[in-house]
């Protein structure tokens, strides 16, 4: 694939098969992938030449984290039923290759900000794949993907993966826990899923509640110390707006300003130590449909406000 080369643009990965039908008619949680790039453009803080659209993941490249097994299972749609209920939807030719394309759209992020600084998935963050099953709606691990296609290849050195959905990146946690080059970091619900927690290089466990403030003071402790300790050349942020305190799962507190500062501090930290940076969207499961779309959005909002 040829990546354009004028600066300065923000590249968004977004194809309509993101927002396919599942086999059994149900959408969740598919309905804010369509949205999110509609609202963006409908306000105009995003114009047409901003999205493009992914192809297919090579096999090859997922094979670099995932086992042989797992990918032969996906790819002869062999999964037990229960190994398809621990990823929580039902599964199908189409899903694997929404799956493929969202990983891609991932790793072509990152060769976008790489040239640009920043680039986004409207999809993706889905760190709850393991390399050798999925969970919680995760089939492959995108980030997990694209670390190892950017380590195998040496564009990058060191990766450093900023995980602030409210559930822990468990999968990407386990899959990089012996690999030197990549930092998980990871701010998470104590008392939420996954119940059973694998150790990332730093875990920050949360308590039920935490409000904006103290959410806020955490991050701005951490954050800047640990880019200037990895020294990374690419962050990887899995923004998650589960965070919020209207969301079913989340168990946090934080209000929708307290989210969008959250995202203030990542993408502000990432460009003042010029970082490269990767945004994919991860969980979000209020009530209100237009609280995650307006969540979400504010991380493109404020990506542009720093990058253009």
């Amino acid at each position: 694939m040829k990546f354009e080369t004028h600066l300065p643009i923000i590249k968004i990965a977004f194809d309509p098969v993101y927002c396919l039908p599942l086999p059994d008619g149900h959408r969740f949680p598919m309905e804010k992938y369509e949205l999110i790039p509609e609202q963006l453009l409908y306000e105009g803080s995003f114009e047409k030449e901003n999205i493009f659209s992914p192809q297919l993941l090579d096999w090859q490249d997922a094979a670099l984290v995932h086992s042989e097994e797992y990918i032969e299972a996906l790819q002869n749609q062999s999964l037990s039923a229960r190994e398809a209920r621990k990823i929580g939807l039902p599964m199908s030719p189409e899903l694997v290759r929404r799956e493929l394309m969202i990983t891609r759209g991932t790793l072509d992020c990152c060769h976008y900000a790489l040239q640009n600084g920043v680039s986004m998935n409207v999809a993706g963050g889905t760190h709850h794949g393991y390399a050798d099953r999925g969970e919680g709606f995760c089939v492959l691990n995108d980030f997990a993907v694209a670390a190892g296609v950017l380590l195998k290849n040496k564009v990058v050195n060191q990766v450093l993966v900023v995980d602030l959905d409210v559930h822990q990146g468990n999968g990407t946690a386990k899959i990089f826990e012996s690999e030197p080059q990549v930092f998980t970091f990871s701010m998470h619900g104590k008392d939420n899923y996954p119940m059973h927690k694998e150790k990332s290089n730093l875990d920050i466990p949360l308590e039920s509640g935490i409000r904006d403030e103290e959410y806020l003071k955490i991050l701005k402790t951490h954050l800047p110390r640990l880019i200037k300790e990895v020294r990374p050349d690419i962050m990887f942020f899995v923004s998650g707006v589960d965070v919020l305190e209207t969301d079913k799962l989340g168990k946090l507190s934080l209000s929708i300003e307290g989210c969008k500062e959250r995202d203030r501090i990542v993408f502000q930290q990432a460009k003042s130590n010029d970082t490269p940076i990767v945004a994919a969207m991860g969980g979000g499961y209020s009530k209100a449909l237009r609280v995650i779309v307006e969540a979400h959005c504010n991380t493109f909002r404020l990506a542009k406000e720093y990058y253009e």
